[in-house]
């Protein structure tokens, strides 16, 4: 049996506009007109967990009203040809509904919460969760959410996945957000290297090709033109 390539995709923000889903840096720093610090801090949950739960509760809702756009079906299907990981700063379940197998949430999931005294208990959630919803050890749930100030527990196992690819494509994401945006300096030198984006932060070298495009134009070129 021939062994398959392995192709890794990074994928941010930009990967689910095309499905409706907002991006916060898209609006002056602005998240559905909330400040960051004001809804994806431990500080903002500690200050008003009313208002961070209202918020994510917002956001869980919205799923199911997005669909996959053209950009993640055209990854799930190259699942016939490649060996294929998708590491995502996304919080939705879009990679997942397209068909995707083997998805690593940097930044966690809209659709699991957790308990606030043990990170380890992680509870599948489709509903609100509101003030005095509590974990089995008695503690108020939390999103299942990596906020800002917060560690990455997957990095390691995402440095890991990155380092294993022949080809690397980055969609959708400005590469200011660390330590997601160092994953790319973790390839091979051997690995392909692509960065899709309509406002790439970075341009073209000897080992990354820059295509300016959405997520759904980038894969289209990608699969045309240098898969």
């Amino acid at each position: 049996m021939i062994k398959k390539k392995h192709i890794v995709f990074l994928t941010g923000a930009g990967m689910s506009a095309e499905s409706g889903i907002s991006t916060f840096r898209d609006s002056n720093g602005l998240w559905e007109n909330h400040a960051i610090e004001d809804v994806a801090t431990f500080e903002a949950f500690e200050r008003d967990k009313e208002l961070v739960l209202e918020f994510y509760n917002a956001r869980r809702k919205q799923l199911f009203e997005v669909e996959p756009n053209e950009g993640h079906n055209l990854i799930a299907g190259l699942e016939q040809d490649y060996q294929v990981s998708i590491i995502t700063q996304n919080v939705d379940d879009l990679h997942e509904r397209a068909g995707n197998k083997s998805i690593l949430h940097l930044h966690g999931e809209l659709r699991k919460v957790r308990s606030t005294v043990d990170e380890r208990l992680v509870y599948y959630w489709e509903k609100d969760v509101n003030v005095g919803d509590k974990c089995e050890k008695k503690s108020q749930l939390r999103p299942h959410i990596v906020w800002f100030g917060e560690a990455v527990p997957a990095m390691n196992e995402a440095i890991e996945i990155v380092n294993s690819a022949e080809i690397v494509v980055v969609i959708g994401t400005s590469l200011q957000v660390y330590p997601a945006a160092s994953l790319m300096d973790y390839a091979q030198p051997s690995a392909k290297i692509f960065y899709i984006d309509p406002k790439p932060s970075i341009s073209s070298s000897g080992t990354v090709t820059v295509l300016s495009l959405t997520a759904s134009e980038g894969m289209r070129e990608l699969i045309e033109n240098y898969l």
